[in-house]
C-alpha cells in the first residue's frame, strides 16, 4: 500500500488504498457470546476524514470494554451513542499499535511511517482510522504487540492511581483484582508513585503479581483483606463485587476507595448501582468513595509512555491470538483465567 500525505487543504482527505479491501472482524448485531456475533471477513479499507489518520494496525488488544461494545450490555452502553438496536460500529476493537499509513488534510504533527499506539474504533482489522488526540508515539522499548496492550487499560490504571486515588509516596495502597489488565498496570504505577502496594488475586496468579512489584500479595481464596489487621490509605477495587461495607472496613478513617470494575450480569445497571451508592454515601462520611469513566486522551498516553520508557511500567501479556481468533480471546477473558492482557496480532 502506497503512503501519501495530504498537504493541500483544499484536497479532500482520502486514503492511498481507496477501493482496496482488508481483513476485519465484523458484527451485525449485539450478543453476549463472541462465537455467535463476530466473524472475520473482507471489507473496504476505511476512508479517513480531514482530521483523521489511517493506521496500519500491527496489533490490538482485548479488554472488558470490548465485551460491552460487542454485547451492548448493560443497556446504557447503547444509550451512550453506540447504537440502540444494533452496533453503530461493526468492529468492537478499541486499542491499537501500528504505523501511520496516511493523514487527512488538516492533520499536523504526524506523518506516514510514524509508529503510534492509542485508541480508535474498529481496531480488529488490518487498517483503522483514528484521531491524533487519541494517539501517541509508540514507546521505543516496546514491540507493537506489547504497545497494543497498553492504551485503555494503562490509561484507566493511571487515572485511577494518580487522579482519583491521589496516591502519594509512603501511602499504603490495596489493589483488588491486581492480576488483570488494569490491575497489573495499577500495581506498577502505584509503585512508581512511591506507594507500599498490597495486591489481591487468586492463588494461580500470585507469582505474576509478585513479579511486577507488589510488596505483599493476598490470596483472596485463603484470606480476607478486610480482617481488621491492616488498613489502607487507598483501595482500588478493580475486580469483584464486594460490599461497600466490606471495602470500607479495610480503609483508614479518611481513606479513598476508587471503584474501577466490579460488574454483575445485570442488563440495566451491570454493577453501576454499587458505584452510585458509593458516591452518594461519600457525601456523608470522611472516607472518599467514588468511581470514574476513563478519559481517552493523548496527554495521558504520553504520560504512561514516559513511565514505560523509564522502565517503571511494562505490560504483562498473557497470550496472543491471530485476528481470526478474536472471539476466542474474548471467551478466555470472560472465563476469568486472564493473567494481564490479551493481544491480537494482525
Amino acid at each position: 500500500m502506497r503512503s501519501e500525505r495530504f498537504d493541500n487543504p483544499t484536497q479532500p482527505a482520502a486514503v492511498a488504498a481507496e477501493g482496496k479491501t482488508m481483513r476485519s472482524i465484523v458484527q451485525d448485531r449485539y450478543g453476549p457470546a463472541p462465537e455467535d456475533v463476530l466473524r472475520l471477513t473482507e471489507i473496504s479499507t476505511p476512508t479517513i476524514g480531514r482530521a483523521e489518520v489511517l493506521v496500519k494496525v500491527h496489533a490490538a488488544s482485548v479488554d472488558r470494554g470490548t465485551w460491552h461494545l460487542m454485547a451492548g450490555l448493560p443497556y446504557p452502553v447503547r444509550m451512550a451513542g453506540f447504537g440502540l438496536r444494533k452496533p453503530k460500529s461493526s468492529n468492537p476493537g478499541r486499542n491499537l499499535a501500528g504505523t501511520i499509513e496516511a493523514v487527512g488534510a488538516d492533520v499536523t504533527g504526524v506523518k506516514p511511517g510514524d509508529e503510534v499506539f492509542g485508541m480508535c474504533s474498529g481496531s480488529f482489522a488490518e487498517y483503522a482510522r483514528a484521531r491524533t488526540d487519541k494517539l501517541s508515539r509508540k514507546p521505543a522499548n516496546l514491540s507493537f504487540d506489547q504497545a497494543a496492550a497498553v492504551p485503555v487499560s494503562g490509561l484507566t490504571a493511571l487515572q485511577a492511581v494518580r487522579d482519583h486515588g491521589r496516591v502519594r509516596a509512603g501511602q499504603n495502597v490495596l489493589i483488588v483484582g491486581a492480576s488483570g489488565g488494569v490491575g497489573t498496570f495499577a500495581v506498577q504505577i502505584a509503585k512508581a508513585y512511591g506507594a507500599e502496594v498490597t495486591a489481591v488475586c487468586s492463588t494461580s496468579k500470585m507469582d505474576l503479581v509478585h513479579g511486577i512489584g507488589a510488596d505483599q500479595v493476598i490470596d483472596y481464596t485463603r484470606a480476607d483483606f478486610a480482617d481488621g489487621q491492616n488498613h489502607y490509605d487507598v483501595i482500588l477495587d478493580i475486580g469483584g463485587n464486594r460490599r461497600l461495607s466490606h471495602l470500607r472496613r479495610a480503609l483508614t478513617p479518611k481513606g479513598r476507595l476508587v471503584i474501577v470494575g466490579g460488574e454483575t450480569d445485570g442488563r440495566w445497571l451491570g454493577g453501576a448501582d454499587r458505584q452510585l451508592r458509593a458516591q452518594l454515601l461519600s457525601a456523608f462520611i470522611d472516607q472518599k468513595l467514588g468511581t470514574f469513566i476513563t478519559s481517552e486522551n493523548a496527554k495521558d498516553l504520553t504520560a504512561i509512555r514516559e513511565l514505560i520508557e523509564s522502565s517503571k511500567v511494562a505490560p504483562a501479556i498473557d497470550r496472543t491470538y491471530p485476528l481470526g481468533k478474536v472471539g476466542e480471546a474474548i471467551r478466555h477473558m470472560l472465563d476469568g483465567r486472564t493473567r494481564g492482557k490479551l493481544v491480537i496480532t494482525i
